[in-house]
């Protein structure tokens, strides 16, 4: 797919643990990965190309990424099953319903469904 200006083409997430963020991932959402070296990973088959690059800071969530799934029970139960934490349970809002929950390294996103 070609690049467009002025939309989203990547993002980037920092990670405590590399192959644990992988795992967590790859088993939650079936997302494939990269490795570059021993500090980065980069993503894809998420709808969206990205990475995770690994640090020792505490990590501080600048943007909530939102994920689609059609089932948000088996989906949430999978989370919390690999080690995620749910932080905000389903709610309803224009258009469909969804949940907020942090991964393993402390990144924040959200799922949604229109169902």
């Amino acid at each position: 797919m070609e690049a467009k200006d002025n939309q989203i083409n990547y993002i980037e997430f920092k990670a405590k643990d590399l192959q644990e963020i992988k795992r967590f991932y790859k088993d939650s959402f079936e997302w494939t990965f990269v490795d570059y070296g021993e500090t980065y990973i980069a993503f894809s088959d998420s709808g969206l190309e990205g990475g995770f690059e690994k640090t020792e800071n505490e990590i501080i969530n600048g943007a909530l990424v939102v994920l689609y799934h059609h089932d948000l029970e088996s989906i949430k139960s999978k989370i919390v099953e690999l080690g995620g934490e749910i932080t905000q349970d389903v709610f309803s809002f224009p258009g469909g319903r969804r949940f907020h929950f942090k991964d393993p390294s402390g990144n924040v996103l959200a799922v949604w469904s229109d169902r």
